[in-house]
């Protein structure tokens, strides 16, 4: 590595670490070409490297300063080659966040979110994908919390979602709520996943026996409306653009947060995921899919052990 990358990496280092803020002031650049041990043109041609990735301000006559939103400049800056490995739970929409991260995001999805927060607690994954209610009303934080107990949770909030029944068209049926699945097939997702604890839990709410459910298991949301489309089932519980995609009837029950749960040694290498959250076409795109909410996606909050708090 060069003298310049060198210095590059240890300022981005420090700014993702969070010892170095935003509008801190860095040393003249005749000061740090001291302390780094090389010339002065080294260091200003690094400096120049790191207000081209967004990490320092430059101006006329004046020191660096660390840029508004260095830290996750820095991170990308650090991880630009970095693929992210993303188990967990199934959503269409992330089919448009892999194309928007142009082949740095690797989707191992299907599995459920409780088998990807396994994934990543085993070092499979970087993150994963989580829609899990907790017996508290709050929707992820407990489970991340406690599957990635002692490696530094965080969740990277992705969006929220609606999830529905899914009927045929005209709703032939009449259905009109949980109650209504007495008696009729009914695509169910496997255990584990988000999706299958949702609708036991609202299949408990309204008097009925999970156990006594009739119907094939689906390991996507398009294959529940799928399995609704070739009139297999009478319905099944899934997202509202799954029911759009197949111009399928939606009658909805519950909007739910969809995270990433990761480790704080994940957040380096989830930068570049980040900041594609956080770019508005990014989050039209996904929102014109139908039955989402993308105002705080990208929003980062580490897991503390009493509450959560808010990270960069």
């Amino acid at each position: 590595m060069t003298r310049y990358r060198e210095i590059c990496a240890d300022l981005a280092r420090r700014i993702s670490a969070g010892t170095l803020q935003p509008g801190d002031e860095l040393p003249g650049v005749r000061d740090l070409a001291r302390q780094w041990q090389t010339t002065a043109s080294t260091v200003s041609r690094a400096q120049r490297r790191l207000a081209d990735a967004g990490v320092l301000e430059l101006a006329d006559r004046r020191r660096a300063r660390v840029a508004p939103g260095a830290a996750l400049a820095a991170r990308r800056f650090l991880y630009g080659d970095r693929v992210f490995t993303l188990a967990g739970s199934d959503d269409p929409a992330l089919d448009l966040v892999a194309g928007a991260l142009d082949g740095r995001l690797r989707v191992i999805t299907g599995e459920g979110s409780v088998a990807g927060l396994g994934a990543v607690r085993q070092g499979r994954a970087d993150g994963a994908t989580i829609h899990l209610l907790h017996r508290t009303g709050s929707y992820n934080a407990p489970f991340a919390r406690g599957m990635l107990r002692g490696l530094d949770p965080h969740l990277i909030h992705l969006w929220r979602r609606e999830q529905g029944l899914i009927v045929p068209p005209g709703n032939p049926m009449g259905i009109t709520g949980i109650a209504d699945l007495a008696g009729r097939r009914v695509c169910a997702r496997r255990p584990g996943t988000g999706t299958r604890i949702l609708l036991d839990r609202l299949l408990l709410a309204a008097g009925l026996d999970p156990d006594r459910l009739r119907g094939p298991e689906a390991g996507t949301h398009l294959e529940v409306a799928l399995a609704v489309a070739t009139g297999t089932v009478d319905a099944g519980l899934g997202v509202r653009s799954a029911a759009a995609d197949l111009d399928l009837d939606f009658i909805p029950l519950a909007w739910e947060d969809f995270d990433i749960g990761v480790t704080g040694e994940a957040l380096g290498a989830a930068a570049h995921l980040v900041a594609a959250l956080r770019t508005p076409e990014l989050r039209a795109r996904i929102a014109a899919l139908g039955g989402y909410d993308t105002s705080r996606s990208g929003d980062v909050t580490r897991l503390t052990a009493a509450a959560p708090s808010a990270a960069s």
